[in-house]
């Protein structure tokens, strides 16, 4: 595909380009040329209203149900909706049907994925049909294109488990996924325990359930090293412990979900179960210290934690409702309500670092790799804008700065 991108404000900090506009000319998926008004006869012109281009980002955190549950999610739309939604590659995760743990599952996943325009890499699950128990087959699974192992939105509680498995996956240069929610102090518990859950008689689950798994993890970190990312931390104390171990000189990355940088747990107040999500939406003081771990860089990247659900696990009393969102639609018009474009676009294409990806530059000879966006729009996310097959969107109604366009990435130009 030959085209020429026009009159683009160029967002890459690594490029010679940032923040200058100028035509980008493409052609068979390599930029040739960055300059003022680019002509040529046998190039399709794009241009779109305040467009803007950065790398392409990568969402670190995506289910989409398939193989197992289609009804949900399947990988064909769900990749078209992760391409519209301004993502050229997106992680996997294991919670399929059967469990994402064994090299067959990684193929089959990869297989199907062939071809489209945003790049699916598969997260292995770290243990057997991700019950804690005994180790998968992870060096197998690496082989067939898994870009790192964990149980999704499942804590190890078996310490010895997971130091073997960072010692194990040292031998091949892997990451291990360490979700950090101690079970036993959760309890039953479905919101935040504070000011708001006593108002509304739900049973709590306090900061210190992520805080005490998030520090034993550390630990075993310490003591075997090797690599470990921390997904979706919620907690001021959690992400002042990832802080002093990178100062350590840990080999940990963490990330935090949009929901918990825009929201805090006062939208509960209508006992809505969009809101309903793991780990728990927070109050205002976790909120602003997640926001601070961005600036600062303890939070490596943002992720939406893409988790499709039918109606049938949402539409139910608060305490019986599924936790989980939508959110590869909604992320970017909700994280530029909070922070500076560029941040957004660091804290989103940052994973790709963290998974051994290539983030390509925005240059003459680099590979086209790109997210097309406006900053300047302002909207509400209505049950228009959601383009996956579950409705399950925590940000439904909210406002929302900045649109996608769409990208181009292999080749392929996907426009919303």
């Amino acid at each position: 595909m030959n085209i020429i991108l026009k009159k683009a404000t160029i967002i890459d900090s690594e490029s010679p380009f940032h923040l200058q506009i100028a035509d980008v000319q493409i052609q068979d998926n390599q930029i040739i040329a960055i300059d003022k008004n680019i002509t040529a006869s046998d190039f399709t012109e794009i241009e779109l209203e305040n467009l803007h281009l950065s790398p392409g980002w990568m969402d670190s955190s995506v289910s989409l149900g398939e193989p197992g549950y289609e009804e949900r999610e399947t990988l064909q739309h769900g990749i078209s909706v992760a391409a519209k939604s301004g993502f050229t590659h997106i992680a996997l995760q294991p919670n399929t049907n059967p469990v994402t743990d064994s090299q067959s599952i990684v193929s089959f996943i990869k297989q199907k994925a062939v071809g489209a325009a945003t790049t699916v890499y598969p997260i292995g699950a770290l243990t057997k049909k991700a019950e804690g128990l005994d180790m998968a087959e992870l060096f197998d699974m690496q082989n067939a294109g898994a870009v790192a192992f964990g149980d999704y939105n499942k804590s190890q509680k078996n310490s010895n488990l997971l130091k073997i498995a960072l010692q194990y996956a040292q031998d091949f240069d892997a990451l291990i996924i360490a979700y950090s929610q101690d079970q036993d102090i959760k309890g039953n518990g479905v919101v935040h325990e504070g000011d708001v859950s006593i108002q509304l008689g739900l049973k709590g689950i306090p900061a210190l359930a992520e805080e005490l798994q998030i520090a034993r993890n550390l630990y075993i970190l310490e003591y075997t090293g090797g690599k470990m990312h921390i997904p979706t931390v919620s907690t001021k104390n959690g992400v002042q412990l990832i802080r002093e171990a990178k100062a350590k000189g840990l080999k940990v990355t963490c990330s935090a979900t949009a929901h918990h940088l825009v929201l805090n747990d006062e939208v509960l107040k209508g006992f809505d179960t969009l809101y309903k999500v793991t780990p728990p939406l927070r109050d205002e003081t976790h909120r602003k210290a997640l926001l601070e771990a961005v600036i600062d860089g303890t939070i490596d990247c943002i992720t939406s934690d893409h988790n499709p659900l039918d109606i049938e696990h949402k539409k139910l009393e608060f305490d019986n409702a599924s936790n989980g969102s939508i959110g590869l639609e909604s992320i970017f018009g909700a994280l530029m309500t909070v922070l500076p474009l560029a941040v957004v676009v660091q804290k989103l294409t940052a994973a790709k670092n963290i998974f051994k990806i290539p983030n390509n530059r925005i240059a003459v000879g680099e590979t086209a790799c790109l997210t097309l966006f406006t900053p300047s729009e302002t909207h509400t996310f209505s049950a228009e804008s959601i383009l996956s097959k579950s409705k399950n969107a925590i940000f439904l109604n909210q406002p929302m700065q900045g649109r996608v366009y769409g990208i181009y990435n292999q080749n392929q130009l996907i426009l919303k």
